[in-house]
């Protein structure tokens, strides 16, 4: 399957978490819609870069408590004057009035992942209560992302389902040759549909827009959590504006230094290793569809998988999406973000081996952000048009091809396809705009990682820690994606206490 689903970041455990209570054969989960805000911010287009900072946001009452508004940032920072983004912000006001610290500007990851979604949750499980009283939490969709006016559209509804569901583990020539056309045709539809917004879409940019966000709430320094890709966001902000840093928390790194091909391969594995632990909970189960030793597991997937790029599974949501061996692989991603789905995949693959790839379908669907009319949101599209100008890419399909083979070896169920998922980077327009990340003159910068998380491995976050001058390390003995508020209240103090009152733990403390 031609798709980096490890890079979907929190956000999607969030949408996975929603399908557990509510998965049914009929109804896919969809992620929430953005509430209603003005179409532009107040007072005419800012020409120059001090006009961007001069912005007040217009905020109006949205969404049952949450206040709405639209922030504008220039396409490019050096023609201020030239075209420009509208961004939706969404803030959810501190609770306790009294003991407000400040903004707490937040990111779900992705890249692509909305942050007015992930702010509309804060009141439903991402936020501790002292954190929400003491804190406005605010979301923005970053540049092309979700709300933003314009945002990037690159593929349609039907051409989505096709690219998801090519087979991103080839074995013959032919195989080859459709996840080279399918990736030729993401980037060439890239190039025609949204060819004026790609050159401007990096994180560099993204993090100017922080900087723009973080004057516009009043912020004389910026406070921010930041969870996967939103680490680079982050790390890129402190990079560019370390004088403007008040607290950032990184959680659930990405290794700024790493090449595009070394993060899917160490990816590829962290995914591996989550299914190892899946794989040794449900085998000490009543009814496991993997038998009684873990040992099998892989093989036994392995199977299932390659049998059902033959044959399709049977499909009882009547969505057009066939339950392939691409779709089932990417259902099986998405339920090992988090351990609280671990029971949901077990029934999925006991529902799978008896020939209904329903479950693992919507598991896929939810994940990326497929609706149930066959539309998609603009997820992927934004993924990729990040992705591949934050990084260097390799311009040919052999580079890609020994790359795949190596995580092959290393994560047999994840490693090919994770790596042909970044295929179209090889064909893209634009070139990489990418940062050295130090931010030399930064206060310490908090850190954390999952040291079983399987999309973002905690040696990112030993090295993200590392390359920032100012880098502290927080690790947690956990599983699933990311660590706040995931279930350690290890964690959770710890990261309130350096958000409020900026108390930094020693660097290499691992939470229980």
């Amino acid at each position: 399957m031609p798709r980096n689903y490890s890079r979907l970041g929190a956000a999607a455990a969030v949408v996975i978490a929603v399908l557990v209570s509510a998965c049914t054969a009929g109804s896919p989960a969809t992620s929430q819609p953005a509430p209603t805000a003005s179409s532009a911010p107040a007072g005419p287009p800012p020409v120059s870069i001090a006009g961007y900072y001069a912005q007040r946001l217009s905020w109006q009452p949205c969404d049952k408590g949450f206040e709405c508004a639209r922030l504008y940032v220039p396409f490019d920072y050096s023609r201020p004057a030239g075209p420009r983004f509208s961004l939706p912000v969404v803030k959810l006001p501190a609770a306790d009035p009294a003991s407000r610290v400040g903004a707490l500007v937040i990111n779900p990851g992705g890249p692509g992942g909305s942050g007015v979604e992930y702010a509309l949750g804060a009141r439903s499980g991402e936020f501790t209560q002292e954190v929400l009283n003491r804190f406005d939490i605010v979301g923005f969709d970053p540049r092309g992302v979700g709300g933003s006016l314009p945002a990037v559209r690159c593929m349609t509804g039907p051409q989505l389902d096709t690219y998801f569901a090519v087979n991103g583990d080839p074995a013959n020539a032919a195989q080859l040759a459709t996840v080279v056309s399918e990736s030729k045709l993401y980037a060439a539809e890239c190039a025609r549909n949204a060819a004026a917004l790609l050159p401007y879409m990096g994180t560099v940019n993204a993090a100017k827009d922080m900087d723009v966000l973080r004057a516009a709430l009043g912020e004389n320094a910026l406070t921010y959590l930041g969870k996967s890709y939103g680490t680079y966001l982050g790390a890129s902000y402190a990079q560019q504006f370390p004088t403007k840093v008040r607290a950032l928390v990184l959680d659930g790194a990405v290794d700024p230094k790493a090449s595009g091909l070394q993060l899917d391969v160490t990816q590829a594995a962290g995914f591996e290793s989550a299914f190892g632990q899946f794989a040794a909970w449900c085998t000490g189960q009543q009814g496991c569809p993997l038998g009684n030793s873990a040992s099998g597991a892989v093989a036994k997937v392995a199977g299932l998988l390659s049998a059902a790029t033959a044959h399709p599974l049977t499909n009882l949501l009547g969505d057009g999406q066939p339950a392939n061996g691409a779709m089932l692989q990417t259902g099986i991603a998405a339920a090992l973000y988090a351990r609280p789905e671990w029971p949901l995949l077990k029934s999925a693959l006991s529902g799978a081996f008896g020939g209904d790839g329903t479950i693992l379908v919507e598991l896929a669907d939810s994940l990326l952000e497929r609706n149930p009319n066959g539309t998609y949101s603009n997820l992927a599209d934004a993924e990729l048009s990040v992705d591949c100008v934050d990084r260097a890419w390799p311009r040919t399909v052999s580079a890609f091809a020994a790359a795949a083979a190596a995580a092959a070896k290393a994560a047999p169920l994840f490693g090919a396809s994770d790596v042909w998922g970044s295929l179209p980077c090889a064909y893209w327009p634009v070139q990489p705009d990418a940062l050295n990340i130090r931010a030399a003159g930064a206060p310490p910068i908090l850190v954390v990682g999952d040291l079983h998380d399987p999309a973002t491995p905690y040696r990112w976050a030993v090295n993200l820690s590392r390359d920032l001058a100012s880098g502290v390390l927080l690790g947690w003995n956990g599983e699933g994606h990311t660590s706040y508020f995931q279930g350690s209240s290890c964690v959770d103090s710890t990261v309130d206490s350096y958000l409020i009152s900026l108390h930094v733990p020693r660097s290499g403390t691992v939470c229980p």
